[in-house]
């Protein structure tokens, strides 16, 4: 008998009580340790009514690839000795861009299990020990390397592959993507944690000024738009994604405190429920019923619904996963804010933006407040904590008393104040064309064709 459609229920409710950021961005003198020390650190000084190191009986601890950013593996372990937490059980949970969405769901059912009372979970990635070309190298990893890699096939290719089929398939046009920048680096501005703090439109008037010095043509700019359409200043990567639609490279980590539901209140005045989760596989991209739509984003979040008993009309705002900007408009759609097709209009009728009906990436999000890739999942998840708190400060939405929120980290989704965590892994998989691809020699650039050709 298939169970895949029934319907969960957690054991015994489990809240969040303390969340914690290290600043997001580069930083040549710290490691993965130090970052996560720094989140912990807000994380103990974010909670109202004090804390005890030593009430945390477990913890998980998102991570990518540190062994190969930072050539050093086994990382849980030497986290809890700096935090100084040993001899608990910790376990370093590693899914690509979910790395720490997955440690939060790990730590979400060891409490509702009934195991555990107290579990510290978090993430972290330092990126930034590598070039661009080191770090596109390590991220490639993610993908199939027997079959995809081999092909040419590279995640902005993916993802402009996927911003062409909504172009064509609904009339997005390129200055829809570019507004979901705007807007994110507008929000990230007001986000002291993030690694863009600046609106677009200072940094058109910062490349103006530069120009100026050096004695260069100093560009026009007439609006954000404009210096966006500059392909000295914005060049193309993966068309039709250009630079400023793609995630930056970031160091940072992330954490919070999950406790059992009836000893909540001993650690803060405010907790935020986890009210649902789900999780679900995808298709592989090439096998998709469409390129428009991540099918495991759209089952896992209507896992989470159907266990929180929430809907789509009772959540307040968002944070999901933007690693690119058409990321965002599809997982607006696949979230059921918008209908297919309408999440790029909803960006341009300001419906996404602080003031809107469905606030999105209040953050920053990846875009601007920075994609520390094992870090990324938790970070949404603490964004979503603090708005439903009230205490985001200048990027507070302007709804009045928001009550629910949700996350998604392609890779995963979370909701709350009830949190909805919906974990959507989207798994790339061999085919028969790439394997015909590999044995045809179109090997990507080396060999000249692949996806593209690069001749």
């Amino acid at each position: 008998m298939s169970t895949i459609n029934k319907k969960r229920q957690l054991g015994r409710p489990v809240s969040i009580v303390g969340a914690g950021l290290s600043q997001f961005g580069a930083f040549a003198d710290k490691d993965c340790r130090d970052l996560f020390v720094e989140a912990f650190q807000d994380m103990v000084q974010s909670m109202d009514r004090g804390f005890d190191i030593q009430d945390i009986e477990c913890a998980y601890v998102g991570n990518y690839s540190s062994d190969l950013f930072e050539h050093q593996g086994h990382t849980a372990p030497i986290v809890a000795d700096w935090l100084g937490i040993t001899p608990i059980p910790i376990t370093r949970i590693e899914n690509a861009c979910a790395s720490s969405g997955s440690a939060l769901r790990e730590g979400v059912m060891a409490i509702a299990s009934g195991m555990y009372d107290v579990v510290l979970v978090g993430g972290m990635e330092k990126m930034t020990n590598l070039a661009t070309d080191g770090v596109t190298d390590v991220l490639a990893s993610a993908a199939d390397g027997l079959y995809e890699v081999p092909a040419g096939l590279t995640f902005p290719g993916i993802f402009g592959a996927i911003a062409k089929a909504h172009m064509d398939k609904y009339e997005t046009n390129l200055d829809h993507l570019l507004k979901v920048a705007i807007k994110n680096h507008s929000n990230g501005a007001l986000n002291p944690k993030a690694q863009f703090q600046q609106t677009m439109t200072q940094m058109a008037e910062r490349r103006m000024a530069r120009a100026q010095e050096r004695g260069q043509m100093v560009p026009d700019y007439k609006s954000d738009l404009d210096f966006l359409h500059d392909e000295a200043a914005n060049p193309w990567i993966a068309w039709p994604l250009r630079l400023y639609d793609c995630a930056p490279i970031t160091d940072g980590a992330s954490c919070v405190l999950l406790v059992s539901e009836e000893i909540a209140n001993n650690f803060t005045d405010i907790p935020i429920s986890i009210a649902g989760i789900g999780q679900a596989t995808g298709k592989p991209l090439h096998d998709s019923d469409e390129l428009t739509s991540l099918s495991a984003a759209k089952a896992a979040s209507q896992q989470a619904y159907d266990m929180s008993g929430i809907t789509v009309a009772d959540v307040d705002l968002a944070e999901v996963h933007d690693c690119f900007t058409i990321a965002e408009i599809v997982a607006t759609e696949d979230l059921g804010f918008f209908a297919p097709g309408e999440g790029a209009r909803a960006v341009d009728d300001g419906r996404t933006a602080l003031d809107g009906d469905h606030p999105v990436n209040t953050s920053g999000g990846l875009k601007a407040k920075g994609h520390p890739v094992g870090a990324s999942g938790v970070g949404q998840v603490i964004e979503i904590y603090h708005q439903l708190r009230g205490e985001a400060g200048e990027r507070q939405v302007k709804k009045t008393d928001p009550t629910v929120g949700i996350t998604h980290n392609v890779v995963r989704y979370i909701d709350m104040p009830r949190v909805l965590d919906k974990v959507a892994y989207k798994t790339l998989m061999s085919t028969g064309e790439l394997r015909q691809m590999v044995s045809e020699g179109h090997l990507g650039k080396k060999s000249g064709r692949g996806f593209h050709d690069w001749s």
